[in-house]
């Protein structure tokens, strides 16, 4: 019984510590050029584009070019012995690095 109390009594004194220094969100300091720029996004979004601009910047709708995506080959995998001819080259790169180090390391 004395244990269940002890335990209780920390729990309690722990939550309460909890409550007491629980931290609060500090204020935020705003920068000047934050707002700023916040300001002219929500002015960019609310405004509509004028077609002017994007024609004196030489962008405009007739230039635009839809292109169309490449259409893929089904898949097909390679002969047997192009993937052995693969191994073998993958297998003799593997074998000249490791001399390559202990050639260095000796």
């Amino acid at each position: 019984m004395n244990r269940n109390a002890a335990f209780t009594v920390g729990a309690l004194l722990g939550a309460a510590t909890a409550l007491l220094y629980r931290r609060r969100p500090q204020p935020r300091s705003v920068d000047p050029r934050a707002e700023e720029l916040r300001q002219k996004l929500a002015e960019a979004r609310t405004s509509r584009a004028d077609e002017d601009d994007f024609e004196a910047a030489g962008q405009g709708a007739e230039t635009v070019i839809a292109e169309e995506t490449p259409k893929r080959r089904p898949f097909s995998p390679p002969p047997g012995d192009e993937f052995e001819a693969m191994r073998r080259r993958i297998h003799e790169e593997g074998k000249a690095a490791a001399e390559e180090m202990r050639r260095e390391g000796a």
